[in-house]
């Protein structure tokens, strides 16, 4: 027997997963959010499907917003906890915002970071 163990580098959430309602794109290329916005704020996601592992800090995970399959790159955060459900193949946990990039940063980071044409947002 043996086991595959993958740590992942982005938390990429929904709304609905726990991505933060505070952040909006709209907003954000009007009056840029700053981390220090967020700096006391513990956030938390739920329901991501299968078993994952994040890198703990001080390493840090790029923040993704997934709107409709498509990745908005917002920034990195820290995996501050993370539980498992095995019974039904779920990760939730808690992270916080260690840096947000400005609007001129998100129109570039999914050509620098992933470069797959299906998923970008901008």
């Amino acid at each position: 027997m043996g086991s595959f163990i993958e740590t992942n580098d982005t938390l990429q959430i929904t709304r609905e997963q726990g991505f933060p309602k505070e952040l909006e794109y709209e907003n954000h290329i009007v009056k840029p959010y700053l981390a220090k916005d967020f700096e006391n704020i513990i956030f938390e996601f739920k329901n991501k499907p299968n078993i994952r592992i994040y890198h703990r800090p001080p390493v840090r995970n790029f923040l993704v917003e997934n709107i409709n399959g498509k990745w908005l790159y917002w920034g990195l955060v820290h995996i501050l906890e993370v539980g498992h459900d095995y019974v039904n193949g779920l990760t939730s946990g808690k992270y916080k915002i260690i840096y947000i990039n400005t609007p001129d940063e998100m129109k570039h980071a999914h050509n620098i970071i992933d470069r797959n044409q299906d998923t970008k947002y901008v």
